[in-house]
């Protein structure tokens, strides 16, 4: 569950948009974020632990090896046995997350994550036999077999433990939210069910909220055979009072077939207490890159969430960029230097041509651009669709067809204003007209280079298909970064 964004005011929708939603941001509450911060610290402890214990294991199952008669006896040294097992540790942490065994809300009776122990454990096995056959690195086989009984047991062992630590943390209130559920039906009761049953969330009922009088004051036991753990039904409908009156955190709208009014109704409601947005959408799932689900025990919860910020793609991203800018640059200089040439010979005005556009998050910054119209165009209008618009010089249409002018935007990646790879940046006064959707634009650093522009959509205003570079923001990372990147040299080289 991440920070949530509700509805903005905003025209009816048409009948093909009719899922779609103007998004805001709500800043999460203090409580909230120590929440979020917690989780990260038990994700972390989480973590560490599983190092821990692999390498334990390893090492246990070498002491067992040495001191039994099984098979022909191979003796290694300390120092190789722990390299080998913080190694294989390494790789059995890295196996696990990618199976997922380190997402919230996977217990399913904490079935699941003894299942991703077993499975990544096999697979470690059998990856060993692979580099002990192909290398000249020899492992013994029955030190083998006693890795494959000993990891697995010492991790669920290992786990066990973390999970009784964590319910008594959570029982005596460190890193809980509290969470009211909107449906007391069958719905509400197995969202209720699975948030009990997973305690790496860190979410809390305390109550059911529903518009029937008649459940009011009863109460909704978990799914099982003990029923010891319930919450009351409280009378709605839901309302800020009443979220105030809970200190709630999150709400959770457990009715699939809700009318979209009585959803935007108590959105509404939710967000002018401040608590954030779940729900268990119907048959019809919103298209929106800014809605995430999550599958939690079967149960599937979709939240309104920004996109996460990863420091380490951050990181990497700006240092390709600065580097592959500054390469660029002097690769590129003598062609700048003749590019220069023609359009100073070509028509009167400067070579370079700077416009203000709106950067990350509303920044305003100048854009490089070499002149390709005249200099009696206005400064700040629409730019042309075609290439026969009388504001374009004759240079300037070769420029455009090959994004030549483009090329000085490289000193403004240098210097940070922009990334080699992001939505395009707009003028101001096209982004004070966006909409509350076509703000989520701004959430990223622009680029030279994106998926719009390699659509063929290009030939229409940026703002008018941002779908694009919505899916850009929610799904990238530094491989679709170098796939855009050859994508457009391939265009650049056809002249498209």
């Amino acid at each position: 569950m991440h920070s949530s964004v509700g509805l903005g005011s905003s025209p009816q929708p048409s009948s093909d948009e009719s899922l779609r939603v103007a998004l805001r941001v709500v800043e999460p509450s203090k409580k909230s974020s120590a929440a979020v911060h917690f989780r990260r610290v038990v994700l972390l402890c989480e973590v560490m632990g599983d190092l821990f214990t692999v390498t334990i294991a390893v090492v246990l199952a070498y002491v067992v090896y040495g001191e039994s008669a099984l098979g022909k006896h191979i003796h290694y040294q300390g120092k190789t046995i722990l390299t080998v097992a913080i190694g294989f540790a390494l790789v059995m942490v890295l196996m696990l997350d990618r199976a997922g065994a380190y997402r919230l809300g996977n217990s399913l009776l904490r079935v699941r994550e003894t299942e991703h122990v077993l499975r990544v454990s096999v697979e470690s096995f059998f990856i060993a036999m692979a580099v002990s056959f192909l290398t000249n690195v020899l492992f013994a086989r029955w030190l083998l077999v006693l890795c494959l009984v000993l990891v697995p047991l010492l991790l669920v062992v290992e786990k066990s433990l973390a999970y009784l630590i964590l319910r008594v943390l959570h029982s005596r209130g460190y890193g809980n939210e509290r969470v009211l559920i909107f449906g007391s039906g069958s719905t509400g009761r197995r969202v209720f069910s699975v948030l009990k049953r997973s305690p790496k969330l860190g979410l809390q009922p305390i109550a059911f909220v529903d518009d029937d009088p008649a459940k009011a004051g009863s109460a909704v036991f978990e799914l099982g055979y003990e029923r010891r753990q319930f919450a009351p039904v409280v009378h709605g409908p839901l309302t800020r009072d009443l979220i105030d009156n809970y200190k709630a955190d999150l709400v959770i709208v457990a009715i699939p077939s809700i009318a979209r009014e009585a959803f935007i109704r108590t959105l509404d409601e939710a967000l002018s207490a401040s608590a954030r947005i779940s729900f268990v959408p119907g048959h019809l799932l919103p298209s929106d890159p800014w809605v995430g689900y999550q599958d939690i025990d079967g149960v599937l919860l979709a939240s309104f969430r920004k996109p996460t910020l990863r420091v380490g793609y951050q990181l990497v991203k700006r240092l390709c960029d600065f580097f592959g800018s500054l390469v660029l640059l002097v690769l590129a200089s003598p062609l700048l230097l003749f590019l220069s040439l023609i359009i100073k010979i070509d028509s009167r005005g400067t070579v370079l041509f700077r416009q203000e556009r709106v950067g990350r998050n509303g920044k305003l910054f100048q854009m490089y651009k070499f002149r390709t119209m005249h200099t009696s165009a206005a400064p700040y209008d629409y730019s042309p669709d075609s290439p026969a618009d009388p504001r374009i010089t004759r240079v300037g249409k070769f420029l455009r067809r090959t994004s030549l002018d483009e090329l000085p935007q490289l000193l403004n990646v240098l210097r940070g204003n922009m990334s080699l790879v992001g939505p395009r940046p707009e003028m101001p006064f096209i982004v004070e007209q966006y909409t509350e959707r076509q703000m989520q634009r701004l959430e990223v650093k622009p680029g030279i280079t994106g998926l719009w522009q390699l659509s063929g959509d290009r030939v229409f205003q940026i703002h008018e298909n941002i779908e694009y570079d919505l899916y850009y923001i929610q799904h990238r990372n530094f491989f679709m970064d170098l796939a855009i990147l050859l994508h457009t040299s391939v265009f650049a080289m056809r002249g498209v």
